[in-house]
């Protein structure tokens, strides 16, 4: 699964521990996110949908080896 959590972070000049507070999980389990070697829960994901104003499917995206 692909996202842009990174890009979007960018945007608002934050760190990966700055959004790591704001929806309330680790550095380091964003860094796990934003590389690809976690898919958040459903509402860890629309957390960070809130918190960036948008949606989940803009954030993240299934690879063709995800779709069925």
């Amino acid at each position: 699964m692909k996202n842009t959590i990174k890009v979007e972070r960018a945007k608002k000049n934050w760190t990966q521990a700055d959004l790591a507070k704001h929806i309330g999980i680790s550095r380091q389990g964003l860094n796990s996110i934003e590389t690809g070697k976690f898919i958040p829960s459903t509402v860890l994901a629309l957390r960070m949908a809130k918190v960036f104003n948008t949606t989940v499917e803009v954030l993240f995206q299934l690879d063709e080896i995800d779709e069925v």
